[in-house]
């Protein structure tokens, strides 16, 4: 059921008491990396407006369950003062309220898990959240248990009540897997020791665990981007030791797993959910069908990108086959310089800006506000993300800015969701949260306008090899290795219903999904089976990864009609932007010509990456 928003599912970088510390300037070849400001939400975790914010939740939300429960079927028949959209309204700014004390802790908690002072201030707040929420669990349910012809009556009477129509019809398709009310009070209040606390102890862990590399001990996201490093050596040394500490840690990440693979079998069992991954489909607003056609389209699509690819990527190496971690390894062609902070900011403002001003205008914000923590450094989480916040503050954008070409993708990746979070606030707390399925396109088609961006500058063809060849494994990433993780999870959780999974039967139905997806160019030995062990979204957000396949595949076909599209274009992606949570994926596509119910669809998306390998192979014989 849907409730507040789910602190324990960001993977965010150190804070420092809300304050903003001096910018670190790590390589100084990449300039000064900016750090977020966390103060613009509250100075420190003690700061008398925190404590007051607090405060004024609990007693706000005590009087909303005192004025409002089992009064909302009467509330449903007044317009005006004592109607549901007073009610609506209240619970809107209520959501709000709450989300913006748990953005503030969850951030400050993620920015340095290894602290515990963070961890226990982590601990309390979401304890008090979940106890407030508690109180407001009575409204989505109570509203639920309402005659549809009363509320659609009220949406169509009250102005007040139909402004939060999408929110309300949203809402009904919830019910056929709602529980009681003392069950759904239940589940509320023992996620915190059950699913919350085993992504806990995945966030922790994950951050304390280091890797040893020709004697020097580092953290998980500095060793990962070694595996890009242009030696082979390099390279090698980092996967030995990346296998070698997953390994040590294989019993807890089996742990977490198994439970959590248990606890969501528990909960879909409860509620009447057919199949595994019913309940991330009806969060996305997505028919299981489409994800179907996708995984099928990817799936039949292997040989032709993945394992296409791989095979000229070996021969370009003067190999037979790559050893797996050096799937992503730079080509020759590619240029050794590390690029800076600012030429990296100016990169991606001015390919934002070229499609459209305010967009560009946006983006800056982020840099001129101190809304970006760039830095790569110890207790820092790995990888990237941006994070909405509440439409009344503003989004966070958290990289580990290490000044290469992909550094640069991800940057402009996440300050495309940072621009669209900004663009959906204006529908409020209810109605701005995007479905994931959704939420990655204005981010994957941030990265595609500062790709081809760069492309179109570059005349070099060796150069122009490279960039083609890195976005193509960028988008094969993005489409096949996150598909593949799909049915991965899939195998864990249909086999997980027959009883506890051991390390090696899991490890074996990693290596099954990723010898399928990589093909034979790919050499998979000792080792890999551990590799399923970092990946957080598998903890934090069961079957989320096909979102990013969707996204890709979507914005692929929707950049080809931005390409020969007419005036007017940037106007109505705005709109598919501004709309947050208000509309079907269905009815956002369709000012563009797009369905994704269309067979072909995902097949036209899944052409342009095909098309990109063709033109590989055409200037592979022109150098």
């Amino acid at each position: 059921m849907r409730n507040f928003r789910n602190w324990h599912t960001m993977t965010v970088s150190p804070a420092f008491s809300g304050a903003s510390p001096a910018a670190s300037p790590a390589d100084p070849a990449l300039g000064l990396l900016p750090v977020w400001k966390l103060s613009d939400l509250y100075a420190a975790k003690d700061a008398p407006e925190f404590v007051a914010d607090l405060e004024k939740a609990r007693t706000l939300s005590l009087a909303f369950e005192e004025k409002w429960k089992g009064k909302l079927a009467d509330a449903a028949a007044k317009t005006g003062a004592g109607g549901l959209g007073e009610a609506l309204s209240e619970y809107d700014a209520l959501d709000d309220l709450l989300g913006k004390i748990g953005s503030f802790a969850g951030l400050t908690y993620f920015s340095d898990t290894s602290n515990p002072a963070n961890g226990k201030f982590y601990g309390d707040i979401q304890t008090k959240l979940t106890d407030l929420s508690s109180h407001l669990l009575f409204f989505a349910l109570e509203l639920n248990r309402i005659d549809d012809a009363v509320i659609n009556a009220a949406m169509d009477r009250d102005p007040a009540t139909g402004h939060f129509r999408p929110w309300l019809v949203d809402l009904r398709m919830d019910k056929p897997f709602q529980l009681d009310d003392k069950l759904e009070q239940l589940f509320l209040e023992k996620s915190m020791t059950s699913a919350a606390a085993f992504n806990r102890l995945f966030d922790e862990t994950m951050s304390e665990l280091r890797f040893e590399v020709d004697g020097e001990k580092q953290p998980l996201e500095i060793t990962l981007n070694m595996l890009v490093e242009p030696e082979p050596e390099t390279r090698a040394k980092a996967a030995v030791a990346l296998s070698k500490t997953f390994g040590e840690n294989l019993r807890v990440f089996t742990l977490i797993t198994n439970t959590l693979a248990k606890d969501k079998e528990i909960s879909d069992r409860w509620r009447g959910f057919e199949d595994i991954a019913d309940s991330r489909h009806l969060a996305n607003r997505v028919e299981r069908e489409v994800v179907d056609a996708l995984s099928e389209a990817v799936t039949q699509a292997y040989p032709r990108l993945s394992h296409r690819y791989y095979a000229m990527k070996a021969k370009w190496l003067g190999v037979d086959q790559l050893n797996y971690w050096d799937r992503n390894a730079p080509l020759p062609e590619t240029p050794k310089g590390l690029i800076s902070w600012p030429e990296a900011k100016d990169t991606v403002l001015s390919a934002y800006g070229a499609f459209s001003p305010e967009m560009a205008a946006i983006a800056g914000r982020f840099f001129d506000e101190e809304w970006i923590d760039a830095p790569a450094r110890p207790g820092k989480a790995p990888g990237a993300f941006a994070h909405p916040v509440v439409p009344s503050a503003h989004p966070y954008v958290l990289v580990n800015y290490m000044g290469k070409p992909r550094d640069v993708m991800t940057l402009a990746h996440e300050l495309g969701h940072g621009v669209h979070q900004v663009l959906a606030g204006g529908q409020g707390a209810l109605m701005c949260q995007t479905p994931l399925t959704l939420a990655e396109t204005a981010s994957v088609f941030g990265e595609m306008l500062t790709f081809r961006a760069l492309l179109e500058k570059t005349r070099d063809k060796r150069e122009r090899k490279a960039m083609l060849a890195q976005k193509v494994e960028d988008m094969i990433n993005t489409v096949v290795r996150q598909i593949a993780f799909y049915q991965f999870e899939r195998k864990i959780h249909t086999a997980r219903k027959q009883g506890e999974l051991t390390s090696e039967q899991i490890g074996e139905l990693w290596l099954s999904v990723q010898n399928e997806s990589l093909g034979p160019a790919i050499r998979i030995s000792e080792g890999y089976e551990t590799w399923w062990t970092y990946i957080p979204h598998f903890i934090h957000s069961p079957f989320y990864v096909y979102a990013y396949a969707f996204g890709d595949c979507l914005v692929n076909s929707l950049y080809a009609v931005y390409q020969n599209a007419a005036p007017g274009f940037q106007d109505k992606y705005f709109d598919l932007l501004k709309a947050g949570g208000t509309k079907h994926h269905s009815e956002l596509l369709k000012p563009f010509g797009l369905d994704a119910t269309d067979p072909s669809f995902w097949s036209k998306g899944l052409s342009m990456i095909e098309g990109l390998i063709d033109e590989l192979e055409a200037l592979d014989k022109a150098v």
